[in-house]
C-alpha cells in the first residue's frame, strides 16, 4: 500500500538526514492524517492519491507565486518538495495516449461544441484514473471540442453554397 511505502520512505529520509523529504512527507502524512479523521474511516490509494494530487497543485502554485516575486530560493525548495511528492504519484498519460481517451469520451458523450467541455472532461477524468492533470485535459479537450465545431462550420458553409 501507498502509506505503508510512504512510512518506510519517511523512516529512511530520517537515516539519512534528508531534511527536505522528512519536512515534505511529514506534512503530507498531516494531511493524511485529518483527512482520515475527517473520513472517519482509513483511507484507500486512491484517497491518497488525490491528497496528494492536492500537495502537488500547491506546490505547482507557490513555485510561481516565488517565481514572480523573484524568490528563486523559495522557488527551489518547493520545487524539490513538489520532485519528493511526484514520485507516490502513478505515471501520468502521455498527449497521444490522452488523446486517444479524449476522442473517445466525445463520440461516447456525443459532444459537439465547448458547451458539452464538461461532459468530456468528466468522462476522461474518471477513464485516466488520477493519471492527468486537469489543465492539460481541459485544454487538450477545448482543442478537440474546436476542430469538430470547425469541420462543423466548414460543412454548413459549403452546403449552404451548394
Amino acid at each position: 500500500m501507498l502509506i505503508e511505502r510512504i512510512d518506510n520512505d519517511l523512516k529512511r529520509a530520517l537515516k539519512s538526514k534528508d531534511a527536505i523529504k522528512v519536512s515534505t512527507l511529514r506534512f503530507l502524512k498531516a494531511a493524511l492524517k485529518n483527512a482520515e479523521i475527517e473520513k472517519k474511516e482509513a483511507l484507500k490509494d486512491e484517497d491518497i492519491i488525490v491528497i496528494i494530487k492536492k500537495q502537488v497543485k500547491q506546490r505547482k502554485d507557490s513555485i510561481e507565486e516565488f517565481k514572480k516575486g523573484n524568490r528563486a530560493d523559495l522557488a527551489e525548495k518547493e520545487t524539490s518538495e513538489l520532485n519528493v511528492l511526484k514520485s507516490y504519484l502513478p505515471e501520468e498519460l502521455n498527449q497521444e495516449e490522452l488523446l486517444v481517451i479524449i476522442k473517445e469520451a466525445i463520440s461516447e458523450t456525443g459532444a459537439s461544441s465547448a458547451k458539452d467541455m464538461g461532459r468530456v472532461i468528466k468522462e476522461v477524468m474518471a477513464k485516466a484514473k488520477g493519471r492527468a492533470d486537469g489543465k492539460t485535459v481541459s485544454m487538450l479537450v477545448k482543442g478537440e471540442l474546436s476542430k469538430g465545431e470547425a469541420t462543423d462550420e466548414t460543412e454548413e458553409s459549403e452546403n449552404k453554397q451548394a
